[in-house]
């Protein structure tokens, strides 16, 4: 199994300044801390229910 994915890009300035928190990940370009959550699989040709 691979390693787990990371975000590329801040969701609030786009910046690529980014590093790990213990609760999920910081912006050091607009100094903003946020966190990523999986919601699960949706269905091919739909959206989720």
């Amino acid at each position: 199994m691979s390693e787990r994915a990371f975000p590329n890009n801040c969701p609030y300035c786009a910046e690529t300044d980014l590093f790990p928190r213990e609760d999920g990940w910081e912006c050091r370009a607009c100094l903003r801390a946020f966190s990523l959550k999986y919601l699960g699989m949706i269905e091919r040709g739909g959206g989720a229910r």
